[in-house]
């Protein structure tokens, strides 16, 4: 094990029994019923009238058990779409109360961790050194350490990590420490790496803000933070809201302007109803560590088999357990000034999504934990959910399909009349109108972010910031369209993710490319083979007259997944015509602390590809 690190400050920090609660530390705070009754009562109310208005179609030629089966999985995918609108609707009522109060507090020691495996070392060191720069401008008073926790496994860019970490520390503000500890086994992954600083140092400092390898916060973010918990001794985490930064390719703009033209109202909604059962998402955080040791230590799952298994989406997890002990667990997503890369091309976003597919599945096991709050219960269930809707819009699609154009191109009456012989079974089904399946699949991609847009475009200065009135438009109907381009490959992409997770057979843990690069043909077709066989299919379905001529977009989508896939690596943000490039107020006048960062980025770069060439 390299160290370059403190005194040894140790803090225990016991695995939690999961089959018992837990002693509240506070008393339970005020609960705020109105606020999450304006949020799942109208989603209930919507999906159930969906649902009475489909029974009252399907009952005119009597119920069969594939009309119940569809009507379900109706119910099922559409109550997310409501629930999301309620929750935009409720981020706006949650605008009209004005700022959020100033943080104030007695200043206190945080650590600023930096948990990295096999990252490029001058794109971290750089992140860390604008960081540490700009809290220095700071007034604050809190007192800042900065921890680089490698659990790196090649040796050649451990040596970078070292080489960096002497640039960082010989550049570092007056009085800054800077220190670094690479792991010799990497035991637990993540949750391994942060719990070894937590039991060997842990104990020095009253406060962690946890980062990963890409996060880059503001000092005024950091500081903001520190505030906020020195002010609420109740308060055990505090989670910002992440914006998406780096975007050059064509799927990463896609990303990006959906997160600061969308994600700003889902986020306003979810802090407002959610108060202090607040959830956290394993980054751009601060937590009471003290509270995080005596609280969150996870042990681990038993298999089926008898295997040990690590718990990997650990962050719902830990937030649980915290509000479970009564510390409150707070979203502050007006705290402006947090950021994180994104992937750059369909593939490499799909390859991390199957990592958090199989974590998010594994808290289906943990919804019986003892103790836990509802709203924590629910926020375990609402991941996993996220991932199982996939299957069900696939099994919808199915549905689509086997029901055809009309009543007499119906597959299932087809096969029974074409062959006597043949039972009544499946029964017949009562034909619908292909139109409606189009907008029930599509109305859970689309009428969220259409709510956002509409309220974005009934602001002069929001519409400002994205370019103006043409641009903005112009970029909302780009998104919305390659959003439907798409959607039906990311449905089978995570689809195959959850029957890998549900077979054993999930992603591994593996360093996020972070890289724009685009892949050979070959290994496109590997990767999308599936969809272009579906794709294939569907339309030689079409082109027979047995279904729907809706159903092209999706038919189109899948057969040219492999184009798809390749032009999600376009450099987007040279394109000239602005409305195409999906601009947003962070591409268009980017924040300094990315400006700082990128050139601290390349200076360190450019210092070890000197160090290299002298080596050789």
């Amino acid at each position: 094990m390299t160290q370059h690190m403190p005194p040894a400050s140790p803090l225990a920090m016991p695995a939690q029994d999961l089959r018992r609660g837990a002693d509240a530390v506070h008393p339970a705070p005020a609960r705020a019923p109105i606020r999450r009754l304006a949020v799942f009562a109208p989603a209930v109310l919507g999906t159930a009238a969906m649902i009475w208005g489909l029974h009252t179609l399907f009952a005119s030629n009597g119920m069969t058990w594939l009309e119940y089966m569809l009507l379900a999985l109706i119910g099922a995918t559409f109550i997310w779409v409501t629930l999301a609108v309620s929750t935009i609707g409720v981020g706006v009522a949650s605008r009209l109360d004005g700022p959020q109060p100033t943080a104030g507090g007695a200043p206190i020691d945080v650590a600023l961790l930096v948990p990295i495996y096999n990252e490029v070392p001058s794109d971290v060191f750089g992140n860390a050194a604008a960081m540490l720069a700009d809290l220095a401008r700071q007034k604050g008073g809190h007192r800042y350490t900065l921890f680089v926790l490698s659990d790196t496994r090649d040796d050649t860019i451990a040596t970078q990590e070292g080489q960096a970490l002497a640039a960082l520390r010989r550049d570092a503000p007056a009085g800054t420490q800077v220190f670094y500890r690479r792991r010799a086994d990497n035991t637990d992954q993540k949750i391994g790496n942060l719990t070894q600083w937590i039991t060997h140092w842990g104990g020095a400092y009253e406060a962690m803000v946890v980062l990963d390898a890409d996060s880059l916060m503001t000092g005024r973010a950091i500081d903001h933070l520190a505030s906020a918990l020195a002010a609420d001794p109740q308060t055990g985490l505090i989670q910002t809201f992440p914006q998406l930064i780096g975007a050059e390719t064509l799927f990463a703009r896609i990303q990006q302007f959906s997160n600061v033209a969308y994600g700003w109202l889902l986020a306003e909604g979810l802090a407002h109803w959610s108060r202090t059962e607040g959830n956290y998402w394993g980054h751009n955080a601060i937590i009471r560590t003290r509270a995080f040791a005596a609280t969150a230590g996870l042990p681990h799952l038993r298999g089926l088999l008898g295997r040990r298994d690590l718990i990997l989406s650990h962050d719902f997890v830990e937030a649980s357990l915290m509000r479970r002990a009564g510390w409150r667990v707070r979203f502050l997503p007006r705290v402006t000034g947090s950021f994180e890369e994104v992937p750059g091309t369909l593939i490499d976003y799909v390859l991390r999504d199957a990592r958090w597919c199989r974590g998010n599945l594994q808290h289906l096991r943990l919804l019986a934990t003892r103790g836990l709050h509802p709203v924590s219960r629910f926020h375990l269930f609402q991941g996993a959910a996220a991932y199982l809707m996939s299957p069900a819009w696939f099994v919808l699609l199915v549905f689509w399909a086997l029901l055809g154009r009309d009543a007499d191109t119906n597959v299932i009456t087809y096969f029974n009349e074409a062959n006597p012989l043949i039972p009544n079974w499946p029964p017949q089904m009562t034909h619908i109108d292909s139109a409606m399946f189009l907008v029930v699949m599509y109305a859970v991609l689309l009428l969220p972010k259409i709510t956002c847009a509409a309220i974005i475009a009934a602001q002069p200065k929001a519409v400002r910031r994205f370019g103006g009135r043409r641009t903005f438009a112009g970029a909302v109907l780009t998104e919305l369209a390659l959003s439907i381009a798409y959607a039906p490959i990311l449905m089978i992409q995570q689809t195959k993710a959850v029957l890998r997770s549900v077979f054993g057979r999930g992603a591994t843990w593996t360093p996020q490319s972070r890289k724009t690069k685009g892949y050979s043909l070959r290994t496109l077709v590997q990767f999308h083979w599936v969809e272009t066989v579906l794709g294939a299919a569907l339309f030689a379905l079409l082109f027979a007259g047995l279904i729907s001529w809706w159903l092209i977009p999706i038919a189109a989508s899948l057969a040219l997944a492999i184009p798809l896939s390749a032009l999600s690596a376009y450099p987007l943000s040279r394109v000239d015509l602005s409305a195409l490039r999906l601009d947003s107020p962070l591409t268009l006048r980017e924040p300094t602390i990315v400006t700082r960062a990128r050139h601290a980025r390349a200076d360190i770069a450019a210092e070890l590809n000197a160090a290299h060439i002298a080596a050789e």
